[in-house]
Formats: structure tokens, sequence, C-alpha cells
């Protein structure tokens, strides 16, 4: 029995470090893209080789659970192919038998996935935007990321709810003294960016304007508050004084290890409090979002076995076309659920995060139920 388990283990293993070496390599090429564009920059090798190594441990997230997938369709598709499993059976051994050693071995690799998930592509990722903001390459524009208050620019604070484009929502700016205290609040429902980036500036341009201005001297007493209303107001943004300054880059959820998220989720009020209690609840949303979309990415090595197995056994073929369109099929249907759940992520009402778990639940169930009577 152990030459058998040594035998479709071995087997199993070519086939999925092959396949995670290929898909790997094809989803590296918007890095390439990326790298070559630095380099028309004139950033220096090692930091262009800084840049591409660091999105490796992202792009294997997503990779390894496709590989388990491919490598369990064509494993099960040639075994069957070549009667290996009618002869195995014949010799009184169950399908559940054959697989027990693959199964044990997805356990393992979701708990690599899930650390790569949690830990060290959140790092990475952080660490390139670092790279690229300490290069001076990076685009203004897209330190205006929704859903978060940015810090990172002298004297001012920023919060924007909602970026499609050039067109931001929900706007919400505090222009700062040097000792940190708020001199001005700035309100609007609705700006548009204009960037210069000959001069790396961004002006965001917001319309239908509510200021509020605290006493210079008595600045908690809301009753000598000056309230403006204003049908135009810029907010312009340095981009050249942010490099100066020196400031550290805060980080948005994506760019978060676990233990920072599930703090984050825990202290919404904390971090936000300047947020209405709806638009705290759409925050909280969008991390619990993120914090189930790692483990939920990582718990597919799982699931996409399981359902890899049977739908190999049953297809009958060896040829590597068919595994792979399979396995391109099954996957496309499981991100389809992460575009739909990240596109309810600001409605919490509907528990997008939930949306994440049926198709691997879906898949699980399936699966066993088709392992059982291939059995």
């Amino acid at each position: 029995m152990r030459i058998l388990n040594r035998y479709i283990l071995f087997d199993y293993l070519i086939l999925f470090l092959t396949a995670l070496g290929l898909i790997t390599f094809v989803m590296t090429v918007g890095a390439m893209i990326k790298a070559v564009d630095l380099m028309s920059r004139g950033i220096s090798p090692m930091l262009i080789a800084q840049f591409f190594f660091q999105n490796i441990p992202y792009i294997l997230s997503f990779s390894m659970p496709i590989s388990v997938l491919f490598a369990a369709l064509l494993l099960f598709g040639r075994l069957s192919m070549d009667n290996e499993i009618s002869a195995m059976k014949a010799c009184g051994l169950s399908l559940w038998r054959l697989v027990a050693p693959l199964i044990v071995l997805s356990v393992f690799l979701t708990g690599i996935c899930m650390y790569i998930n949690c830990e060290v592509a959140p790092n990475a990722k952080y660490a390139n935007k670092k790279l690229l903001h300490s290069a001076g390459v990076e685009e203004p524009i897209n330190l205006l990321e929704e859903g978060r208050f940015i810090k990172d620019f002298p004297g001012l604070m920023i919060y924007v709810g909602r970026k499609n484009g050039n067109v931001v929502k929900d706007v919400v700016a505090y222009e700062l003294a040097d000792d940190g205290q708020i001199k001005r609040s700035v309100r609007a429902q609705q700006g548009d960016i204009e960037t210069d980036n000959a001069n790396r500036l961004v002006t965001v341009k917001l319309y239908d304007v509510r200021m509020e201005m605290p006493d210079a001297e008595d600045p908690h007493d809301v009753s000598k508050t000056t309230y403006v209303n204003a049908e135009y107001y810029p907010i312009k943004l340095d981009f050249d004084e942010l490099l100066k300054s020196g400031s550290n880059l805060r980080r948005k959820p994506s760019y978060m290890n676990m233990a920072l998220l599930l703090d984050h989720i825990r202290n919404v009020e904390r971090d936000f409090p300047m947020l209405t209690a709806e638009n705290q609840a759409i925050q909280r949303s969008r991390l619990v979002f993120e914090a189930n979309r790692r483990v939920s990415v990582a718990i597919a090595c799982f699931s996409f076995l399981l359902i890899g197995i049977p739908l190999g056994v049953k297809s009958h073929r060896k040829e590597t076309s068919t595994g792979m369109v399979m396995s391109l099929a099954i996957v496309f249907a499981y991100y389809i659920f992460i575009v739909i759940a990240e596109a309810l992520a600001d409605y919490p009402g509907l528990h997008p995060n939930l949306i994440l778990w049926l198709p691997l639940v879906g898949t699980q169930v399936l699966g066993l139920i088709l392992i059982r009577r291939a059995s």
C-alpha cells in the first residue's frame, strides 16, 4: 500500500509543481510589463528585480488553487484512461483509499496558501507600494484610495468614500495646523480629480461643499464654529512635498496582514471616528470581505481537489488540453462569485462575505458525492 501511495503522490506532485510553475509564469506577465515600464523610467535593475520578485507571493495565492485542480484532473484522467483505477478497485481498493494521501496533501497546501494569503502576500504588496513610492514613479492619483483616511500628505487628511476613474464621492477632508489641530473640515458629495503629472500635482475639485472652521482661540466650543457653504472648493495635493516629508504610507486593507486586518475590523469606530455610522458599517464590510477572501481562496485548494478527482475519473481523457479546459471553466465559475461579492462589499446588509463560501461548500459537497459514487 505504501508503494501505491508513493506512486500516486509522486505523480501528483510532479503534475502540481509543473502546473504551478507554468501558471505562475503566465500570471507574471503583468509584473513583467510593469518592470519594463520602470526600466524605461530609469529605475535601477536591482529595484526592478526586487519589485518583480515581491509580486510572486500574491500571484502564488491564485496559482496554487488552480494548479491543485489541474493536477487532480490530469492525474485521475490518465489513471482512468489507462484502466489503473479499475485494476485497483479489482484488488479491493476503494477510491477513498486511493485519494486519502492527496486529501492530506491538499490540507497541507491549504495551510501554505493560507500563510501566503494572510502574511506573505500583503506584506510583499505593501513593500512594493513603498518601493514605487520611494522611487517617485507611483502615479499621484493612485494614493487617493477609496474607503480609508489618507494621511500621507502633510497638513491634510482626506477620505474618499468611492472612486470611479476621476470621479470621487462622499469626500471628507481635514486641513490640519502644525500642532495637528483641525483648521478646517470640508465635506462634499462629489468631486473630480485633475492630475498634473509634469508638476506631480493632484487637484481634487469638490462641488456643493460644506466647510466647518473651529474658532482659533477656542476650537472646542461648537457655538463659535463657522459654517460656510460653497459651490466649488479645490484641494491641491503636492506629490513632491509628500516625498520630501518622508511620510510612511498607510496600509489599505489588501496591504494588511491578517492580525492587523482583524484589529481594524474590531475597532472600526476607533480608526474611523469621523465617519457616520453608515460609512463605518461599509468600511467594516469591506474589511470583512478582504479577510474572508484570503481564507476562502486558500481553502479552494482543498475544495478544488475534491471536485477535481471525480471529474478526472469521469473524463476518461489523458490529454492535457482537456484538463486545462475543465480547470479554467471551474476556476472561472469560482472567481465570478468573488467578483460578485466584491461588487456588493459596500452593502453590509447583503452579507457579501458569505457569497465567497457558496462555491466552496458546493464543490466540497458535490465532490464528496461524486467520489462516493465513483467508489
